[in-house]
């Protein structure tokens, strides 16, 4: 039985199949959690594949220590963790260099999701992830992978007047460090709606010399005005209308978003495209992890089957 009736619809599908090019875009799919959000969960294998990567996402006034329990819970689980460096609410290097330790001894950490973070005054000596790499911390402690944030849509924290001018600059920034990094490096993205402003960006991208892979955000599952109110509070720019529209009419207000459209249309132009360095799909779990997951399952093929299947909560 489903976790609930709307995720009975059945999946796109070709011939009778679920999608090959939709499976193949969802291969090795990761997926954002909370320390609050993960414990809401008892065992992630019967909802996510063997190898998931799971971000942690680190939000202001969290303690370490539930970051690296949770990070520890998950790994222990199989499931190889990212947690979030946010500049802004580091201290200072001592601070950094305490958080790899703990999260390196309590939870076999390697990689990690390094950016500014979501406030607005620093609360050290740390405004940027930049500063943080040339730390040379991470280097240090061997961390063999480094993302860094991607915005398809700008980022007016950065960018005040709506343009990419600075967030692009930075990730030329970024694209060059990962010469001298040992680790290996990609973009994870902000949310959109839209594919047609997510390849536009990826190309501007690719024809500026980023080689950068870029893990595309998603939105996972959600009702439609908890989707629109972390819009607005993430500033996703214009694909934002596809939810207005959808807002418009008053008997899809109680419906789910589900990420069906962006996703097909993504794997599509993949499957057209093999150079599009869109490599990966990332999943924001707004509507909840069970619900991400199931979707998943519902859209994918083998790429999507959870580690412990004949166990999945019923």
């Amino acid at each position: 039985m489903s976790l609930l009736p709307f995720l009975k619809k059945k999946p796109v599908e070709t011939d009778g199949r679920v999608d090959p090019r939709v499976d193949r875009f969802l291969k090795d799919y990761s997926i954002e959690v909370m320390p609050r959000t993960a414990a809401k969960v008892e065992d992630f294998t019967h909802l996510l594949p063997a190898g998931t990567r799971v971000y942690i996402a680190h939000i202001d006034g969290t303690p370490i220590e539930d970051m690296v329990a949770t990070a520890a819970r998950l790994n222990a689980q199989g499931y190889p963790v990212m947690p979030h460096f946010p500049a802004r609410i580091i201290k200072d290097r001592a601070t950094l260099a305490d958080w790899i330790a703990r999260y390196q001894g309590e939870a076999d950490v390697k990689q990690g999701l390094l950016l500014a973070g979501g406030v607005a005054q620093p609360h050290g000596e740390f405004s940027d992830s930049m500063q943080l790499m040339e730390t040379g911390l991470f280097d240090e402690a061997g961390f063999t992978r480094l993302h860094v944030a991607g915005h398809p849509e700008g980022n007016r924290d950065i960018d005040t007047d709506g343009a990419r001018l600075k967030v692009d600059a930075a990730l030329a920034w970024k694209n060059d460090f990962q010469s001298r990094t040992d680790a290996e490096m990609a973009i994870a993205t902000q949310f959109c709606f839209e594919a047609q402003p997510i390849i536009e960006w990826a190309d501007s991208l690719r024809h500026a010399g980023i080689t950068l892979p870029i893990h595309i955000g998603i939105a996972g599952p959600a009702k439609l005005q908890t989707m629109i109110k972390f819009a607005m509070a993430c500033g996703v720019g214009p694909s934002l209308k596809v939810l207005q529209k959808r807002a418009a009419d008053v008997t899809k207000l109680l419906l789910p978003h589900e990420p069906d459209e962006v996703i097909h249309d993504l794997a599509i132009h993949k499957s057209q495209n093999p150079e599009f360095n869109v490599t990966h799909v990332h999943f924001f779990p707004l509507g909840g992890i069970k619900t991400n997951a199931q979707w998943a399952m519902t859209h994918g093929g083998a790429s999507t089957v959870p580690a412990n299947p004949q166990k999945e909560a019923q």
